[in-house]
């Protein structure tokens, strides 16, 4: 029926396809593998609870962003007042205690200024504006407002946000990481003790990492004149921790 060149044709494609089909199945064996693993290991565990953990944590340090704008007709003008001003403020956080490594310029830009503008009419240059702005770190919590004070007397024109840090974030965390498997443990007890069953060891456990707080924030960004001796409290803030855990049980 078939010539001799047809039959070796269908030989060999069938043959190709036959290592095709063995070579797909050698990558996909380890996934599937572990894929079965991994259905397994959630399978065994007979009891499964969400823990939470919370611990109260004191800020020890804050941010504050400030800075100074000014305007003249001309660049050098505008750069020359705005230096004056920030030396001064820059001056002003030394003398209250802030170490010169913990001033940092955030942002520098010069900008031309129009005049307002009207149909038809060409916008008309009327000077420049120069910001420059600085990160502060406090590390005196107990004088925030004091240094907010020297600020706007120094000449600042506007204060950021105020952000409240803990600089061992992750001690902090671990302590509501114990408390949440503590917590789990004892749901899983309860469910146990409910059901004539006796709880055995934590076969696995999954956190769930955006219950974290790492970056606190109190005060949003204000005017500096509406800052003066307005009393800044950081406060406590808590950090919590959210964990499932799969536990076995004794038989």
């Amino acid at each position: 029926m078939f010539g001799k060149y047809p039959v070796l044709t269908i030989l060999a494609a069938r043959r190709r396809e036959t290592m095709a089909i063995l070579m797909t199945a050698m990558f996909l064996a380890p996934t599937l593998h572990v894929q079965a693993q991994q259905n397994q290991t959630h399978l065994d565990a007979r009891i499964v609870v969400f823990g939470e953990g919370r611990v109260d944590v004191a800020p020890d340090h804050a941010q504050i962003n400030s800075g100074v704008r000014t305007r003249a007709k001309t660049v050098k003008d505008a750069t020359e007042a705005n230096s004056k001003v920030m030396t001064a403020i820059i001056a002003a956080l030394v003398k209250s205690g802030v170490s010169q490594k913990d001033i940092q310029t955030s942002r520098f830009s010069i900008q031309p200024a129009y005049a307002p503008s009207e149909p038809r009419v060409e916008q008309k240059l009327v000077g420049y504006n120069v910001s420059n702005q600085v990160r502060v770190t406090i590390t005196q919590m107990d004088k925030i407002g004091e240094i907010l004070d020297q600020l706007v007397a120094a000449g600042v024109t506007d204060v950021g946000n105020i952000l409240f840090l803990v600089s061992d974030i992750s001690t902090a965390l671990d302590e509501a990481r114990k408390a949440a498997i503590a917590d789990a443990r004892r749901k899983a007890e309860v469910y146990a003790q409910a059901s004539d069953l006796r709880l055995g060891r934590i076969l696995w456990v999954t956190e769930d990492a955006g219950m974290s707080q790492p970056i606190l924030m109190r005060a949003q960004s204000a005017p500096a004149a509406k800052l003066t001796s307005t009393p800044i409290e950081a406060g406590d803030e808590t950090l919590r921790a959210r964990v499932s855990v799969g536990f076995d049980i004794v038989r």
